[in-house]
């Protein structure tokens, strides 16, 4: 059984746990993975070729994908389609094609429910620094709306501008590190980051300029739970990418063997701040996983 996994780039360490996720699920199943990465992270037109790459050789018996984009990729999924692969969507819905199953956490509930956090935290008060990740990535706009679903709650609550940091720690460091600069009479009271790696680059970006302000993520990267130990990060909120890959390559390849799977399977919204950390303080490859007999359990529970 041979699983290919598309996942969108090498800088973000959530997809470093994703691909361990599909890679462990795979060992349970006996099963083998290849992993497509573009090198320019979240570059369509590398996936693209990536997909290419993958049909032009031994075609693989199941595809798990997270697209770079929500659409971009449509006409390539349709190629993989065409040839009879199924595919487990991952992180980004897929509507172009039909999918055995998708898996991912909710980004809006994710992203309100961090941004509640830390305007709780502020106790309903402060000027707030947005940094998103890329403009047209699925993710990055479902968690925005969730900020600002939050912050409609906060009358206090007021964003002074929007940063693109496009999930990467050092395009977030220098932007944020530019805007900072540029603004050095703008009052700051808190940075709402859409995911960690970002999160750490704002908190380098805020130490150059001496500037103190809590900062909250997205993800429960190791980073992250180093930062909330450390006092620099307020909280995340934990997009188990490790979990949601597990899910997707354990779901193909149970499809492969001929079981049902479900359409949607969605991860539950967890918090992560010092109470809680040490939960989360471990390498990835000592983490938990979630299997979906698992899942199931716990879906049943909520009905």
């Amino acid at each position: 059984m041979h699983i290919a996994v598309f996942t969108k780039n090498l800088t973000n360490p959530a997809y470093l746990a994703a691909r361990l996720g599909a890679d462990r699920a795979a060992a349970q199943f006996g099963a083998r993975t290849t992993h497509y990465v573009p090198s320019v992270p979240d570059d369509i037109a590398e996936q693209i070729e990536l997909i290419d790459q993958m049909l032009a050789g031994p075609l693989p018996d199941a595809v798990v994908m997270s697209p770079v984009h929500s659409t971009a990729i449509d006409e390539a999924l349709g190629r993989i389609h065409a040839r009879g692969l199924p595919i487990v969507g991952l992180v980004t819905p897929i509507e172009a094609v039909p999918v055995v199953s998708f898996v991912n956490s909710d980004d809006f509930s994710l992203a309100y429910a961090i941004a509640k956090r830390l305007f709780e935290h502020l106790q309903g008060q402060g000027e707030v620094l947005m940094v998103t990740g890329h403009v047209g990535s699925y993710t990055s706009m479902e968690r925005v709306k969730g900020f600002e679903a939050a912050q409609q709650e906060f009358a206090g609550i007021r964003f002074v501008d929007r940063i693109a940091g496009d999930y990467v720690k050092n395009i977030a460091f220098q932007r944020s590190a530019a805007w900072l600069q540029q603004h050095s009479e703008q009052k700051i009271d808190a940075c709402l980051v859409a995911n960690d790696i970002m999160a750490v680059g704002v908190i380098d970006a805020l130490h150059q300029a001496q500037r103190k302000a809590p900062v909250v993520g997205v993800n429960a990267i190791p980073e992250a739970i180093t930062a909330i130990q450390a006092g620099q990060l307020l909280a995340t909120a934990d997009f188990n990418a490790m979990r949601m890959a597990y899910l997707a390559a354990e779901a193909a390849a149970r499809y492969l063997q001929g079981e049902t799977v479900p359409a949607r399977i969605e991860l539950p919204v967890d918090i992560v701040d010092r109470h809680n950390c040490h939960l989360w303080d471990m390498p990835y490859d000592q983490r938990s996983v979630l299997t979906l007999s698992q899942w199931r359990s716990l879906a049943a529970e909520k009905v």
